[in-house]
């Protein structure tokens, strides 16, 4: 069996999942029981903080299969939320806007965002490294931010929020994604390496959750990398060798 590497394995898998950022959790998680979630919403902040994870919770949030209507907690375990979570659901396009740049990629999803989705309760659009888009592409985008289908949802991503135009920031619901405390990091390593069945050192720990400048992501990678040099141990004396000052 292939291995599965941590940041993917412990990824965020509902609101309650999503490390240091429980005032975004719990507005969305409102917001979609209340049944007043935006069609548009831009999460910001640096790498590795959970915009992409909290993204696809959201659209899982919308599109449970298991309930009869959007739900703040998913099934996780029905097809749609499935596919979500690993980025293949055929209602829920994932878009990497470093590799499609231009404004006709964009017109061409503003064509597609107009036929209703094919099993779900919405089409949703996660647009990341948002602001890579070209100027023509922002401008195709805008005009169906301004006036989208009902069906459909935009949930944009970026590390870069003063790239992108104000005309799209005013129709989106932003949310500043902080990076994460080292003591939360240190603490979501500790509960992972109790699952992995791992002994954890706390001194390991902590320069670990430091050296990922509140990055979750790289924390979890970082992790991975030492697990690797001690043949599944993690040690003080490990990580030196791995990341020496």
């Amino acid at each position: 069996m292939s291995y599965t590497v941590l940041a993917r394995k412990y990824r965020s898998r509902t609101f309650d999942d999503l490390v240091g950022q429980d005032a975004i959790a719990t507005t969305l998680r409102n917001a979609v029981t209340a049944g007043r979630v935006h069609h548009g919403y831009l999460f910001t902040g640096t790498r590795g903080v959970g915009k992409t994870s909290a993204a696809r919770i959201l659209a899982k949030s919308l599109n449970c299969l298991s309930s009869d209507a959007p739900t703040p907690t998913p099934c996780g375990s029905c097809e749609s939320c499935l596919r979500i979570a690993e980025g293949e659901d055929i209602d829920v396009i994932e878009i990497d806007a470093a590799s499609n740049t231009g404004v006709d990629n964009i017109r061409d999803l503003r064509d597609n965002a107009a036929y209703r989705p094919a099993r779900a309760r919405f089409k949703v659009y996660i647009i990341d490294e948002v602001h890579m888009l070209s100027t023509g592409a922002f401008n195709a985008l805008l005009k169906t931010l301004e006036e989208p289908p009902e069906h459909v949802k935009f949930i944009l991503a970026t590390t870069e929020i003063q790239k992108v135009p104000a005309t799209i920031l005013s129709r989106c619901q932003r949310f500043d994604f902080r990076s994460i405390a080292v003591a939360d990091i240190a603490a979501h390593l500790t509960a992972i390496l109790e699952a992995e069945g791992v002994e954890s050192d706390d001194v390991a720990l902590r320069r670990i959750a430091r050296l990922a400048n509140g990055s979750m992501r790289d924390a979890l990678s970082l992790l991975d990398q030492v697990l690797s040099f001690g043949q599944g141990t993690l040690s003080a004396d490990a990580l030196e060798d791995v990341l020496p000052d």
